[in-house]
């Protein structure tokens, strides 16, 4: 039987998100993106197609790599102006009933204890249907807005995120017992104070000794999801993540990324399937071949080079206007870089090398991700193909133009798929994590997470996860990559044909 392929949206509380310039595309709704009607419309859109959720990536700051300012992600509305993205959940939760959430905050500018409440209320609010993209932060912008003068090293980093979700786990897990709360109005007693603990964690970043201000929501933990692809990332993710986005140009390269990732997940003491996989992509699609062309041609002339290099400046950490369009991606002078140059080569298949301006056409739309692009039938066949071959879960869908993009997705795509008995008729009922999985509402006992219950032995577990060998991925980004899950590697846009 032709295995069953999954989807996410991969949008952004701001204009264009990773198809900087398409924004003034007549048919691109972007620009509204600070109203309710836009996500609630979206959320029903996505609800219809069966979409196992919205991923709603976020940044706290600008990217001012690209010549030293960010002047030119202002001009271009290249994630600034950027809203947050836990205030959109309710709204959209409240007009659907089984729409995934998951929102995007980082680890290094907010501490666990009031995020914990945030994330427990949202569960509450949404009946189950809440993740949460862990990322550790990226731009400097950001940190120096915090007060910090700079970014944590890339590893330090993630043994910060390491406690962080330590102290999350112990409030969410193992501060309220499941029979804590008693409602019991003849006695009087709203909740038994004897199975409500306090947490008592004193670390090296953190201290928090009291309980946790929420009562136990339906999955306690939200789903976590996470998109490192360092080895520290890798690793990060594996002991964490739920869902697991990663990237990658051709199917040969997604095939060693994805079987390296469930060989981490072994490692961390966790089933290979215990991880749902989903690859970044872009779908241009429309009821004919020759339509879908077109269609992906007239993006192609309102996508900006601008601002596509402010996006890869920052993604890379170095400034690419101080190189001219023409100049050869070799001559660029980062490690960083050079370690995408052979990523590049193999998915070329001429070999040739690579220049400054293919580099910007590659991330005009859709970021980092293989654009496809073909009929209803064709994207099918080609979905179904690289799942087959890579044995990847899904697909974190980005856009062109939005909602027009998930439109065509839902009204082509998704048939196409059913009628190859390849994409799933209707949703589980239940949580989020039910939903993915099919094994109840809390986290398997298996989940590092688990060994912070109420009378778990969590320093045995926790110690044992820790103390594993990080597993290297096929290339090696030169920064974070959670908040915008990428690969380290271009190539040209991909037809399904």
């Amino acid at each position: 039987m032709t295995r069953q392929i999954r989807f996410n949206a991969f949008d952004m509380n701001c204009v264009a998100h990773q198809s900087p310039g398409l924004w003034r595309h007549p048919d691109d709704r972007s620009w509204d993106y600070n109203t309710l009607d836009y996500w609630v419309d979206l959320a029903r859109l996505l609800e219809r197609g069966r979409f196992d959720g919205l991923f709603i990536a976020d940044v706290l700051g600008t990217y001012d790599v690209y010549a030293g300012t960010d002047e030119a992600a202002i001009r271009q509305g290249a994630q600034i102006p950027v809203n947050d993205p836990l205030l959109l959940v309710s709204a959209m939760a409240h007009a659907t009933s089984d729409l995934g959430f998951g929102v995007t905050t980082g680890t290094g500018f907010e501490h666990p204890y009031p995020f914990a409440r945030r994330l427990s209320t949202l569960d509450h609010l949404t009946g189950g249907r809440i993740g949460w993209n862990v990322v550790t932060g990226y731009l400097p912008a950001a940190a120096r807005n915090m007060g910090d003068d700079r970014l944590l090293d890339h590893d330090a980093r993630y043994d910060h995120a390491d406690e962080y979700l330590t102290v999350l786990y112990k409030l969410w897990e193992g501060s309220w017992e499941d029979d804590a709360v008693r409602r019991d109005r003849d006695r009087g007693v709203f909740a038994d104070p004897s199975k409500v603990h306090h947490i008592g964690h004193r670390g090296e970043h953190f201290t928090v000794p009291g309980i946790h201000l929420a009562e136990p929501s339906t999955q306690r933990s939200p789903v976590i999801y996470q998109a490192g692809a360092s080895p520290r990332g890798s690793r990060f993710a594996a002991e964490n993540a739920e869902a697991i986005f990663v990237g990658a140009p051709t199917k040969a390269i997604l095939r060693e990324v994805v079987s390296r990732t469930r060989d981490a997940l072994v490692a961390a003491g966790r089933g290979p399937y215990d991880a749902k996989i989903y690859t970044l992509a872009t779908v241009i699609t429309d009821s004919t071949p020759d339509a879908a062309r077109e269609k992906a041609e007239q993006y192609r002339r309102y996508a900006s080079d601008e601002g596509s290099l402010v996006f890869m400046s920052g993604w890379m950490g170095i400034d690419l206007s101080r190189y001219d369009l023409d100049d050869p991606i070799g001559a660029v002078d980062s490690n960083a870089i050079q370690s995408a140059v052979s990523a590049f080569a193999q998915a070329d298949e001429d070999g040739r090398p690579w220049r400054v301006r293919d580099v910007a056409a590659w991330g005009g739309i859709g970021g980092m991700g293989p654009v496809f692009i073909g009929s209803g039938d064709e994207i099918a066949e080609t979905l179904i193909d690289w799942a087959q071959d890579t044995d990847v879960d899904g697909f974190n869908l980005a856009y062109a133009v939005t909602p027009g993009t998930f439109e065509d997705v839902v009204d082509h795509v998704v048939p196409a798929l059913r009628a190859r008995e390849a994409y799933p008729d209707d949703y589980v009922p239940g949580s989020l994590r039910h939903k993915l999985f099919g094994r109840g509402d809390r986290l398997p006992d298996n989940h590092r997470g688990a060994s912070f219950r109420a009378g778990a032995s969590a320093s045995t577990i926790d110690d044992s996860v820790r103390g594993r060998a990080a597993l290297s991925l096929p290339w090696s980004p030169s920064v974070d990559e959670e908040a915008e899950p990428l690969r380290s590697a271009a190539g040209s846009s991909s037809s399904a044909t």
